[in-house]
């Protein structure tokens, strides 16, 4: 499997993630961590607090689409397993979540920009487990 190395839309994707994050923070005071972002348009506290969130989502969605529009061909992803592993993979995603108070993104993105210990600690586990099964999936399993 070889793994495209796109500086450029790297650091322009980032650029607006980051831009995404201070604006939600200053604008709404809340933290973009994607997963809370679901969950509380999933079980919303109120409607002002639902709207804000669904917009949000609606916009990851429409992402694509935008580039779609832009360049006349949708983005290319390519998913080299199985439907039921990739519902697998959704699941154990989803309790991560939950036991690590957070997603990639909140603690990440923000939690690191908010110079959060524990976030700290949540990012540092990410990057090294996710080093750790690349290597593994690529070096030990030939995958």
């Amino acid at each position: 499997m070889e793994t495209a190395f796109t500086p450029g839309a790297s650091l322009i994707g980032g650029a607006l993630i980051g831009l995404s994050a201070v604006l939600l923070m200053l604008v709404r005071g809340r933290i973009m961590g994607a997963t809370g972002i679901l969950t509380g348009a999933l079980l919303p506290a109120g409607y002002d607090d639902w709207i804000w969130r669904a917009l949000l989502l609606m916009g990851m969605f429409c992402g694509p689409w935008v580039y779609f529009a832009v360049t006349g061909s949708l983005p290319a992803i390519d998913v080299p397993i199985s439907g039921g592993l990739l519902l697998l993979g959704g699941f154990l995603v989803g309790v991560g979540v939950t036991l690590g108070g957070g997603c990639t993104s909140g603690h990440g993105v923000c939690g690191i920009a908010r110079l959060s210990h524990r976030s700290l600690a949540a990012t540092a586990t990410f990057m090294l487990t996710t080093g750790l099964a690349v290597y593994v999936m690529r070096h030990v399993l030939g995958v």
